[in-house]
């Protein structure tokens, strides 16, 4: 056999070999990149508030946004998370470098909300048993 010819049959396996690894090596380095941000909202406190907290974002700056609640900028610490405590009951996002991240936890209502619709049904069960005012 030649050597162009052997060299060829040598090469062809480790030649495809690589391809088969390439995309194996790209998945790995995915795999290895920072986890995704996270953010979540703790179950509301009797005084309606909740507690706000992270993990995942690049250390720096960042900012907080609600359609109903108060926001603004604040500093992720350098292990990438961030706390928030006794915050407005709402649904947040994190912005930062145009990636924006949604809390999860948001339920919706707070105790006090809890508490007058439950005055508001116990009002509404007297007016349907008390009958007409005019004793029909």
């Amino acid at each position: 056999m030649s050597n162009r010819r052997m060299r060829l049959l040598l090469l062809t396996p480790v030649m495809a070999g690589s391809f088969l690894v390439a995309p194996a090596a790209l998945a790995w380095s995915g795999a290895l990149a920072a986890p995704a941000a996270t953010c979540s909202i703790s179950g509301v406190f009797e005084n309606g508030k909740v507690d706000l907290s992270g993990g995942g974002f690049t250390p720096g700056q960042a900012f907080l946004s609600s359609p109903t609640a108060a926001g603004g900028s604040f500093t992720i610490a350098e292990n990438g998370g961030f706390q928030m405590m006794n915050v407005e009951n709402a649904r947040y996002t994190v912005t930062q470098a145009n990636q924006h991240t949604e809390c999860s936890g948001f339920k919706g209502t707070t105790t006090n909300q809890d508490e007058m619709t439950q005055n508001d049904q116990n009002q509404n069960d007297q007016n349907d048993n008390g009958g007409d005012q005019d004793g029909s």
